[in-house]
């Protein structure tokens, strides 16, 4: 049965006026469960108007008092893992337990933004010179909003709002309209846990509530997470307004196999983070590059492995891997797999045939797999965002290097090696904003930063951790001194310390 969604505005539902609207659907079975009201450009200002009132009295209100909100919202999320879990996997189509990790890395960064006491406090120094103190603090923007993808619908967000609503800062979220219901979900339970209504609101939309939400004069900074066109966009038209922004962007992740690695360790670290989530991470490993002679016994190994992943609806328990987001993604991903071959790359393993019976009409596509792939190919260069591993084929370490530094993205890398020395000159010369060593998915933890370099990443600063911090607030340092100490007679002269 379809559900009609609505917006949440100044902590309450807010039911759709613009007569637009998009059909979500469950991807295991391709039915449309939800109606997503898409917002206009003065729904998006009626959000924006909501936060800017809650402003003052939520930016005033003591750091511990809204660390508490937070503490209280974090129990909450506790309370509901599950429920959550399976409205991402309903609406998105990962696997349950991928979903409640999903979860439990966005309560982490929950966690973290209840330090907000101790992470906000500024510093000190007296008598820098003739009486004078200088100490500094740090200060909330306004309003600021975040605009987050389909592939994480509850951690990304969770990126952005706790840090920023900590800092004193209101928020208006649009997420993604192909599945909004965790948003929503997110939205309800602070307002239970003692949220003042405006302080965090939710707008569904389209590119009209994109702009709207950039022209806006009253938002002060800007977060996103998706594509690379489109967080170039963003970064473009909201620092030409004279807003932050943070963008992220997409990625092409390699895993490099040295000839001394554990191939069995590698085989089931390139099958958990390529075909996981369908390939539908910013972090998956979508390229393998095997160093030496190693190649052909990480293909030995791999097929086998990638044509009994178990494809099925994410919500039965021995699923690994869900379907894809939305037909017309599958469709995308085919056409990507269509053009490795007419490029001339091996398909060792196809996934197009892949039939998932009593769901004919999910949006399944099986693991696939290329070898020989080389790096003018589409299928290299561009990010596929599907269950499609490619191996390429370098000599030596420093090809292999050379390789990854050359391409456009700089999200995540790794490298499986026993050698120390070459684990550590990876790490140093390699042009990467994520490193893994012997680990897949380097996701930051919630007390350090995400963010890539090159073109993953637009802006100064990564998110969440003591980067979310200094994103969200504004610095400000203060000088002092009091008449007593201050002597007669104008000083035209540079001041220094005496």
């Amino acid at each position: 049965m379809k559900k009609n969604l609505s917006h949440y505005i100044n902590g309450q539902p807010y039911d759709g006026r613009s007569n637009r609207y998009a059909d979500g659907f469950n991807p295991a079975t391709g039915e449309i469960i939800t109606s997503v009201p898409l917002a206009s450009t003065d729904e998006v200002a009626l959000a924006v108007a909501a936060a800017k009132a809650a402003f003052p009295a939520w930016s005033e209100t003591p750091a511990l008092k809204r660390a508490r909100v937070l503490f209280n919202f974090k129990a909450l999320l506790d309370k509901h893992q599950d429920e959550l879990a399976e409205l991402i996997t309903r609406e998105h189509g990962k696997v349950f337990s991928d979903a409640k990790g999903e979860v439990m890395r966005g309560i982490e960064v929950v966690e973290f933004a209840c330090g907000i006491p101790q992470l906000f406090k500024g510093q000190y120094s007296d008598q820098i010179g003739g009486g004078i103190d200088n100490w500094s603090m740090r200060q909330a923007l306004g309003v600021v909003a975040g605009i987050t993808p389909f592939n994480f619908p509850m951690m990304v967000p969770c990126w952005m709002f706790p840090v920023a609503i900590a800092c004193g800062n209101t928020f208006v979220l649009k997420p993604s309209e192909r599945d909004p219901s965790a948003s929503l979900r997110l939205a309800e339970l602070l307002t239970e846990a003692g949220l003042p209504p405006g302080v965090f609101n939710v707008v569904h939309g389209d590119k009209q509530a994109v702009d709207a939400l950039i022209a806006h004069p009253d938002v002060e900074a800007l977060s996103f997470v998706g594509s690379t066109p489109i967080a170039e966009y963003i970064y473009a038209e909201g620092t030409r307004r004279g807003k932050r922004v943070q963008a992220l962007g997409g990625a092409k992740n390699h895993l490099v196999v040295m000839p001394d690695a554990d191939l069995d360790q590698v085989t089931d670290a390139l099958m958990g983070a390529a075909y996981g989530s369908a390939g539908e991470r910013c972090m998956a490993i979508s390229v393998a590059v095997a160093v030496g002679d190693v190649a052909d016994k990480v293909i030995e190994r791999l097929i086998p492995r990638v044509k009994a992943l178990v494809v099925k609806d994410g919500m039965q328990g021995d699923a690994e891997m869900g379907p894809l987001v939305t037909a017309q993604h599958r469709n995308k991903v085919i056409g990507y797999i269509e053009d490795g071959v007419a490029a001339g790359a091996e398909l060792v393993v196809d996934g197009r045939g892949l039939k998932v019976p009593g769901a004919e009409k999910g949006f399944f596509l099986g693991g696939t797999l290329f070898d020989k792939v080389k790096p003018a190919m589409n299928i290299y260069r561009e990010e596929i965002f599907g269950p499609v591993l490619c191996v390429v084929r370098v000599p030596d370490f420093a090809a292999a290097v050379e390789l990854i530094n050359a391409h456009e993205f700089g999200n995540g890398v790794a490298c499986f090696t026993s050698d120390g020395g070459v684990a550590r000159a990876f790490a140093r010369q390699i042009k990467v904003g994520m490193v893994g060593i012997n680990v897949p998915i380097p996701v930051p933890m919630a007390w350090h930063s995400f963010g890539g370099w090159k073109r993953s990443l637009f802006g100064d600063h990564h998110a969440y951790g003591e980067e979310g911090i200094r994103f969200y607030s504004r610095y400000k340092s203060v000088m002092q001194r009091w008449p007593d100490s201050i002597a007669k007679g104008a000083e035209f002269t540079m001041p220094v310390a005496k």
